[in-house]
């Protein structure tokens, strides 16, 4: 096959640290290659050099496309030749349409009007090729997260695509839509398009990927024939994290006790469509030292749950009990609900869950202040302590509690939320996509926090969207569709397709 790219030889550094060291990548023409690594090992950092965010002359190395030596000063150009890049945040404007934003910055304009005529039949011929119809004037906020990653995708069509580069494109979908998804980088293969697939999710690098490179510390540490029978998840978590990984979950030896959490007939309604519920009447508990999972489709209601419990953070509406130790608990603003003892780490770490400007000293006290605090004044050593206290006892990897946390990678990004609501005291911690964007070799590090924080008495509830995940450091489930409960089972009884029969059957009921 012709090569289409061919990356040579790339260094790039930030004060102190050799993000990528004299990395080489070449990619063939109708090639989906994937490349995976752990946080940090510099895989975005690469692409942002290809794609022209880091531009010509502050990096080492040389980058050739179609034959071409490039020297991009910014995205702008590499787009002009047919590279675009998909980040893992959608660059999306909500309220407008979709058809505004495909070609948003790109209108289909005639001294300087826009043709409208022409930008919803270019539109529609764009969906129609990503599997979409609905209509241009749909604006994006009424679309689910998996159909807002087509409209990305026909955006960058609608720019002559020629080397699609996709960064965790299923990191916040649903099976279907990661499937759909998939199929559709397969259908571009077949025109000849090329694919640069960055995911954590190996089963679906084996399905689609022709060549896996992988990185390590900012090295490329292997190039790996993805059609090879030789090549197995094994083999490349192990070029990954530079050792065998024999046990994807760390093992547990669950010592149960009395009800911690219990909710009886909770009800929550849409916040802009009142008559609508989005929570119905469900009813769950949590015991002393248990890891309770939720399962559940993409839209079943289990976040909208979650926010719902911590402070009334979602819906309107509300009706039902909360009890913590036998005793009603008070659950109606955030500040009380942390007060009866129960915390939520949200599933958008990024938006909700940090202040990424704010050091790791600034950030882990956040959910507590009292802690560090004498009366209304800030005690800074004191602060200090405590950082530093937690950022060793989870393990947080950093140059110092001084760092900005947005310059963490995403597990240790995810190790400080934890920490801010471990110092807070909580005695149920709900945990919503606690492994959301994180690789193999973190997610084992976040589990072990599940079960230390499990062995020490707390009552825990993890919602994910992983039903491997779910079925690895659980010890019981409930399955969550269309808002209500659709059944519960001892993990040790429940497998995916359990799982998914449960769902089928609760839609058929309703």
């Amino acid at each position: 096959m012709t090569t289409i790219l061919e990356m040579h030889g790339i260094t790039k550094t930030f004060p102190g640290v050799v993000a990528l060291d004299d990395v080489s990548l070449k990619v063939a023409e109708g090639e989906i290659h994937a490349l995976v690594g752990e946080n940090g090992a510099g895989k975005s950092t690469l692409m942002k050099v290809l794609s022209g965010v880091y531009p010509h002359g502050s990096y080492e190395g040389s980058i050739s496309f179609q034959g071409e030596e490039c020297r991009f000063s910014g995205i702008a150009d590499s787009e002009r030749l047919g590279i675009i890049i998909i980040h893992q945040e959608l660059a999306l404007v909500p309220l407008l349409s979709i058809a505004e934003n495909i070609f948003l910055g790109n209108e289909q304009a005639s001294r300087g009007v826009i043709d409208w005529s022409a930008t919803f039949a270019r539109t529609r011929e764009l969906l129609q090729r990503v599997g979409l119809k609905e209509s241009p004037q749909t604006r994006v906020t009424d679309l689910g997260l998996g159909k807002q990653q087509l409209v990305e995708i026909a955006k960058a069509l609608s720019k002559e695509v020629k080397l699609l580069i996709l960064d965790e494109p299923t990191s916040s979908l649903n099976e279907t839509d990661s499937e759909a998804l998939l199929k559709l980088l397969l259908e571009f293969k077949a025109r000849g398009i090329a694919s640069i697939l960055i995911s954590h999710k190996l089963n679906e690098i084996a399905k689609v990927a022709d060549t896996i490179t992988v990185l390590r510390d900012g090295a490329a540490v292997s190039t790996l024939d993805g059609r090879s029978p030789a090549v197995s998840e094994a083999a490349i978590i192990r070029d990954m994290v530079g050792r065998s990984l024999t046990d994807r979950y760390p093992p547990r030896e669950p010592v149960i006790g009395e009800t911690v959490f219990e909710v009886s007939n909770w009800t929550v309604h849409h916040p802009l469509h009142s008559e609508r519920k989005v929570v119905d009447d469900v009813s769950f508990h949590v015991r002393r030292g248990e890891v309770v999972g939720i399962a559940g489709l993409m839209g079943a209601g289990r976040t909208e749950l979650a926010m719902s419990l911590f402070g009334r953070s979602y819906g309107v509406g509300i009706s039902g009990e909360a009890r913590i130790h036998g005793r009603k608990a008070d659950l109606s603003t955030v500040s009380r609900a942390i007060a009866a003892g129960l915390c939520y780490a949200t599933e958008d770490r990024k938006t909700y869950g940090l202040v990424l400007d704010e050091t790791i000293r600034r950030n882990i006290p956040l959910a507590h202040l009292s802690g560090i605090a004498d009366g209304i004044v800030v005690d800074e050593g004191r602060e200090l302590a405590v950082a530093r206290d937690y950022r060793d006892r989870i393990r947080i990897k950093s140059s110092s509690v001084g760092q900005e946390v947005v310059n963490l990678s995403g597990g240790n990004q995810q190790k400080v939320v934890l920490a801010k609501w471990l110092f807070a005291g909580p005695e149920v911690l709900i945990l919503d996509e606690p492994t959301r964007g994180i690789d193999v070799g973190a997610k084992y590090e976040i589990y072990a926090i599940i079960a230390e924080l499990a062995a020490s008495g707390k009552a825990i509830v993890v919602i994910s969207s992983e039903m491997p995940e779910l079925l690895g450091i659980t010890d019981r489930l409930y399955v969550m569709n269309e808002g209500r409960f659709a059944g519960e089972m001892a993990t040790v009884e429940a497998s995916q397709e359990k799982i998914m029969a449960t769902i089928i059957r609760s839609g058929h009921r309703n």
